[in-house]
């Protein structure tokens, strides 16, 4: 079995697990879509302030119902005995890492797809113009966060307070995807160019390469009893 095909197999398995037990995906969802509505409620129709408050709203919603998942990521492991198999199997750590990584990228896009659409029809936004744009923005921060919230969460599960540690871990060192991804979210809203928001794309390019690879050299120390 090639590197790649291990990867795909834990990924995999995290997959057919969420397919039965729609535990994380649910929750993130419920979680991301009530946020995008109670929002909606607190800006009236047309308002002048939405193109301002939206791009925060937006990532506000996705990073919380991330959190939700990445707390699930490593606990059904834990909780059932099958990260010591997991450890134990003849493989680099590194493939545990991408697989989770991997599958944690799955769940956040679809909350995604789901999130997105809702959140231009109540704040009455066109985004198919800058559809392209959204996308690769969204994308490339969703990598960021699934790369550092991977790690940080296998920190996190063998600790009591681990709902509250992951954020307290996660933040400081994701404030600048977030401010990134927030920034752009902004000029696309805007309607501008792909040149407005270049700079940003290629900072969020920048942080998932090195915290990714900073991630897989660090998450066999993590996982180490």
């Amino acid at each position: 079995m090639s590197y790649f095909q291990k990867i795909f197999a834990i990924t995999y398995k995290d997959v057919v697990f969420e397919l039965r037990s729609r535990e994380s995906v649910s929750s993130m969802l419920m979680f991301s879509l009530l946020v995008v509505v109670i929002f909606s409620f607190t800006f009236d129709p047309g308002s002048a302030y939405v193109l301002e408050a939206a791009p925060g709203i937006i990532w506000v919603a996705i990073t919380f119902s991330g959190i939700i998942g990445l707390n699930r990521s490593f606990f059904y492991e834990v909780d059932k005995g099958s990260m010591h198999g997991m450890l134990l199997t003849p493989v680099d750590r590194g493939v545990i890492y991408f697989g989770k990584v991997l599958s944690n990228l799955i769940f956040m896009i679809i909350v995604e797809i789901f999130t997105l659409p809702l959140f231009a029809v109540l704040f009455n936004l066109s985004l198919f113009g800058s559809l392209a744009e959204l996308v690769a923005v969204t994308f490339l921060a969703t990598v960021g966060f699934a790369a550092v919230g991977t790690l940080f969460s296998a920190m996190a599960v063998n600790t009591k307070t681990r709902d509250v540690m992951l954020p307290i871990l996660l933040f400081p060192v994701f404030v600048p995807v977030i401010l990134a991804a927030v920034n752009a979210t902004s000029s696309i809203l805007r309607q501008q160019s792909w040149d407005a928001i270049a700079d940003w794309l290629k900072l969020l390019g920048v942080f998932d390469v090195i915290f990714m690879a900073l991630c897989y050299l660090l998450f066999e120390y993590v996982v180490e009893e």
